[in-house]
């Protein structure tokens, strides 16, 4: 089975230059036999607070229709970053989109917040969901729920063997989160895969550096910085990873 990070760019509020980024890299990973594909947090519209409200979507949003197409062509289960405003929420969530080969679509929203995030959205509803993939279960998290312990406890106690998540991570605070995932792999036995965002988005100078690190903490793949990057992990007797450059368009 192969999984892989997609370390895209986006530009800030424009649901179709990021969708057509996406289909780039949907089709890159296709190349590269890849079954589970995940993108950075909010990586339809960018880490644009403000924006989000106006860029909020859900799963049967038009926009999104060529994603749950290249997912099914690919076979490909596809998490895609994106704000969600649900029926009389007074606020968006920061979430994900899910697009699965058989045409079907759910969606995550992120359960713990950083600091001033509140002030434009609301945090999702705790509990962890472990989803199949062929002999894997994974659970998702997107950026500050993989600064809670309690989080990566909770999904390795719903029996994920794979902790998958869509983060913006900065330069100044790479290394200490970058520490917490490595540690969630050793503590839980998890693979713990975590795409970045590969260009500044939200006025974050970002860090890149998206990773897989093995059950047991052991780091098997990491793109070099910033750029077009798929992270690919591979589980064939064992774990192994590589990074793949992506071409821009």
């Amino acid at each position: 089975m192969r999984i892989a990070a997609a370390q895209t760019p986006s530009v800030a509020g424009d649901i179709a230059a990021n969708v057509a980024t996406h289909l780039r890299f949907i089709a890159a990973a296709r190349a590269e036999g890849v079954q589970l594909l995940v993108f950075p947090e909010l990586s339809l519209c960018g880490y644009e607070l403000p924006l989000l409200r106006t860029c909020a979507l859900t799963p049967d949003d038009a926009r999104l229709a060529p994603l749950r197409t290249a997912a099914i062509a690919a076979g490909m289960t596809v998490i895609v970053g994106a704000p969600l405003l649900d029926d009389g929420a007074a606020q968006p969530c920061i979430a994900s989109i899910t697009f699965t080969p058989d045409g079907g679509s759910r969606t995550y929203r992120k359960q713990y917040l950083h600091d001033g995030e509140q002030v434009h959205v609301q945090p999702g509803a705790i509990g962890a969901h472990a989803h199949a993939l062929h002999d894997q279960r994974y659970v998702e998290a997107i950026c500050a729920d993989t600064t809670r312990a309690e989080h990566a406890r909770a999904a390795a106690d719903a029996g994920a063997s794979l902790y998958v998540a869509g983060v913006l991570i900065s330069n100044g605070g790479y290394d200490a989160d970058a520490a917490l995932l490595r540690g969630y792999a050793g503590q839980h036995r998890m693979g713990v895969l975590m795409a970045n965002h590969a260009a500044p988005s939200g006025g974050y100078a970002v860090a890149g550096k998206s990773a897989f690190w093995a059950p047991g903490g052991a780091l098997l793949a990491q793109a070099p910085g910033p750029g077009d990057y798929l992270v690919i992990a591979e589980e064939d007797e064992g774990w192994h990873g590589r990074t793949v450059p992506v071409d821009a368009a």
